[in-house]
């Protein structure tokens, strides 16, 4: 019988919970601030170009004042990408007299975030809490689970393997069968959902992708994803007393409603606008249009206290991805000054040297780096303006697919740790013929898109 998983002791490191009883002044302070950031952002996007240095200031500020929240894993490696691109920034104009836009320091995966904190919003759409569903036991179990934290985290994200494997785990605990299929359900949607951080960086990496593209290699890696998932802990475990879980239709409206709405905006109504942005503006608008019904109060306080409680608790993710931005920008201006502009790690970029740089991403992620820190140093060493953008993106977004659902320390692994008491090491060794496996379906989209643009005469 597979094992169960307990939950951890009280005195244990969890995750920062969604919604806390209470907040500090200074916590609620940045996450006003966080809130400015948010809103200046959407004013750079409507044209208030003036505003832009200011988004930064706002994001970098609110996570100085939540730095003695952060776990100390988190300060460590957070604090380390800073200081490296922070040095090299300096070395870069000190040594080699390089011209640097101070304005724009601050400014490295600033869309990311900003479209991060955006999607924390949907929190404040109603809706039902999902339904208690049909419970399945076997092969169709993981199958139906799989589909149902696949959809409803290609929205909700992390949200969802907790509201699915609490009403799993009521009936009888955890086993590691389910959680690997939660995993890999949430993991897999990296793959092609707009709503996740990692098409945000996709695109801030590589604006000209084409996301119709990505969508067509993304959601057969996506299901192969699931199939491989059915059949691999099928012949490991005896899954005939292992539950599964079936969510209602109606539980999915929400999420795929939301999907059509921002693809309905991206090729209708603004298509100028790159999908990022479009999320970060409109999602907020949906949660306001769908309080406003029962009243300017009531909307008012709601959002107040998404502000002041739920926006200080994604100090993790903010802090990450601002201090790669600027890992980012360091590396790649130091190797621009000190080479003058004459070296990349490629001197083309296709499907031998995509594939080789997923892989490595991948085995970084493996030792306990967040993909995102691999594809940073990526991005600092190629000629993106010269690349197939596509095939750029599509190896970040593969990376980071794989890489989180193994990594042991990546996001999904460390809160499964939390919430469940099953350890990053436990689970990365379950995943790695996962990972294996899923790299060949990688490699073989990655030649198929090379071999594509090659024939287009990218």
């Amino acid at each position: 019988m597979p094992p169960h998983f307990s939950p951890p002791a009280a005195d244990e490191q969890r995750p920062s919970p969604p919604t806390p009883a209470k907040t500090s002044g200074r916590q609620r302070l940045a996450g006003l601030i966080i809130a400015l950031g948010l809103g200046l952002q959407i004013a750079r996007l409507a044209g208030a170009n003036g505003v832009a240095p200011l988004v930064g200031i706002a994001f970098w500020l609110a996570i100085t004042l939540l730095w003695r929240d952060l776990p100390t894993r988190n300060r460590r490696q957070v604090g380390a990408l800073a200081a490296i691109g922070a040095a090299l920034l300096v070395i870069s104009r000190i040594l080699y007299g390089e011209t640097l836009a101070w304005e724009q320091v601050l400014d490295g995966n600033i869309f990311v975030v900003a479209m991060l904190v955006g999607v924390s919003f949907i929190g404040l759409i109603n809706r039902r809490p999902p339904s208690p569903g049909t419970r399945i036991r076997g092969g169709r179990g993981v199958i139906t689970t799989w589909l149902s934290v696949h959809l409803l985290g290609a929205i909700l994200n992390l949200s969802s393997v907790f509201l699915i494997g609490d009403q799993l785990k009521r009936t009888d605990g955890l086993r590691l069968p389910q959680l690997l299929t939660l995993n890999r359900g949430l993991s897999s949607a990296a793959f092609w959902s707009p709503f996740f951080a990692a098409m945000g960086v996709a695109m801030g990496l590589a604006p000209r992708l084409d996301f119709a593209v990505v969508l067509a290699a993304g959601v057969p890696l996506a299901a192969l994803s699931g199939v491989l998932t059915r059949l691999e802990l099928a012949r490991r475990f005896d899954l005939e007393h292992v539950e599964g879980i079936s969510l209602s239709p109606h539980d999915l409206l929400m999420p795929v409603g939301l999907a059509l709405l921002v693809l309905g905006f991206h090729y209708g109504l603004t298509p100028t606008l790159s999908i990022v942005s479009i999320i970060t503006f409109l999602l907020p608008a949906t949660a306001l249009a769908a309080n406003l019904p029962r009243g300017t109060a009531f909307t008012a306080k709601r959002m107040v206290q998404h502000t002041r409680e739920r926006l200080p608790t994604m100090r993790g993710e903010i802090s990450l991805f601002l201090a790669a931005g600027l890992f980012t920008q360091g590396l790649s201006t130091f190797i621009d000054a000190a080479t003058g502009g004459q070296w990349v790690l490629f001197e083309h970029f296709g499907a031998g040297e995509a594939m080789l740089s997923y892989l490595a991403i991948v085995a970084s992620a493996v030792i306990g780096l967040h993909p995102i820190i691999g594809i940073s140093t990526l991005a600092s060493l190629l000629d993106l303006d010269s690349a197939n953008q596509t095939l750029v993106g599509m190896v970040a977004l593969s990376a980071w697919a794989v890489g989180t659902a193994t990594g042991p320390l990546s996001g999904i692994n460390l809160s499964l740790q939390g919430r469940y008491g099953i350890s990053g090491g436990v689970m990365m060794r379950h995943n790695l013929i996962y990972a294996l496996v899923m790299s060949l379906g990688v490699c073989l989209a990655i030649g198929l898109l090379a071999a594509l643009a090659g024939a287009g005469g990218q």
